[in-house]
């Protein structure tokens, strides 16, 4: 497995689960052309290819190339690589039938193609660093999550970091990841509660 410094964006939940058998990176699915009217995945995206940088990583048909057109078109600021899967006709295991197109999207697409697509791209594996260390148990220690104004103190700690106000719990522990250690949140956390008690 690789490790991967940019987030990657894919289209759909069986993309992410083929590439997290194969590198170690933060993995954005767009759902299809829902990532048109969805404002907050696009702040997130936006927010990774300022801080990280993103690749994207569509299927090779016309739908794959609107949405890569599209993400393109949305950022304005940061670093947006393009990885391309070739056109490999046939179909994925899990389907009845071939796509309109009869390609295989990158769920369908062999490990070592990607990986060479992702060379061919220029783009090669980051610094392993400590694996990530803060948890959904390290959102609910520190009043994250489960408590009465842990809505509020996310909100605050969101806005301070310049994340995107409405994140779900899983994507705001994976971006937190890439940001700092759990030790580093504990502290934000703490200075967070000191200055609405005015310490």
């Amino acid at each position: 497995m690789i490790k991967i410094n940019e987030a990657i964006i894919v289209e759909g939940k069986y993309d992410k689960i083929k590439l997290c058998s194969i590198v170690d990176a933060v993995i954005i699915v767009t759902g299809g052309f829902c990532i048109f009217k969805d404002e907050e995945k696009l702040a997130l995206i936006r927010y990774y290819a300022e801080k990280t940088g993103i690749i994207i990583l569509t299927d090779s048909d016309s739908a794959g190339r609107k949405i890569r057109g599209y993400i393109k078109g949305a950022i304005k600021n940061g670093s947006v690589k393009n990885v391309y899967i070739p056109d490999i006709f046939g179909k994925e295991k899990r389907k009845v039938k071939p796509s309109a197109e009869g390609k295989l999207g990158v769920e369908g697409v062999d490990k070592d193609i990607i990986l060479e697509a992702f060379r061919k791209a220029g783009i090669t594996a980051g610094e392993r660093t400590a694996p990530p260390d803060i948890t959904k148990l390290t959102l609910f220690e520190l009043g994250l999550s489960g408590g009465n104004n842990s809505s509020e103190l996310r909100k605050k700690l969101q806005k301070k970091l310049g994340l995107p106000s409405l994140l779900s719990a899983g994507a705001l522990i994976e971006v937190l990841n890439t940001m700092m250690t759990a030790e580093e949140l504990a502290d934000e956390v703490k200075r967070l509660k000191e200055e609405d008690n005015g310490i």
